[in-house]
């Protein structure tokens, strides 16, 4: 045990320190959004996210956005269990026909004003899946879409800058 905490204190903090923010580049795009988002909003905005059917590689692009980088919970933004409590609907992946049902009810379940932001190009126009017997193709063919947000997947900055059209949109 000694060995190790010896060798703990020769080598000393090994990471860097957090970067800081600039007005330029990626980092000034997000801090321009937090404080527009902190402008619009005012209060929190509750998200539900629905995957209907993707391959999750959006999903580990929304889950990036809760990491201390973006610090979305920071502005006020927090993601729900429940659509009762959610104030929009982030879906991901084209809606398979297991899923249609379930993505309808979801969204009536969510009170109005409700809006709905389809992530990624499979929930944008069904991705490489399309429409067939297993899929409805894009989330507009089942519930009304705000904000499209495309790419495969699309990047942390993007889907901020897609919440904050949605916000934009309601206001």
């Amino acid at each position: 045990m000694w060995k190790i905490l010896r060798q703990i204190a020769r080598a000393g903090i090994p990471s860097e320190p957090a970067p800081f923010a600039t007005e330029a580049g990626e980092d000034g795009a997000i801090v321009r959004i937090r404080e527009e988002l902190l402008d619009i909003l005012g209060q929190a905005l509750a998200i539900r996210q629905v995957d209907a059917g993707s391959c999750n590689a959006c999903e580990m692009e929304i889950n990036a956005l809760t990491n201390p980088y973006y610090n979305l919970e920071g502005l006020g933004i927090k993601f729900v269990a429940s659509p009762r409590h959610a104030d929009m609907l982030l879906v991901t992946g084209p809606v398979t026909r297991n899923m249609e049902t379930a993505l309808r009810r979801t969204w009536e379940a969510t009170p109005e004003p409700r809006l709905v932001v389809a992530l990624g190009d499979c929930a944008c126009n069904g991705g490489i899946f399309g429409q067939s017997y297993a899929s409805c193709g894009a989330v507009a063919n089942v519930v009304p879409v705000d904000v499209t947000v495309p790419g495969c997947p699309p990047p942390p900055l993007e889907i901020m800058r897609g919440i904050l059209a949605a916000v934009r949109r309601r206001r």
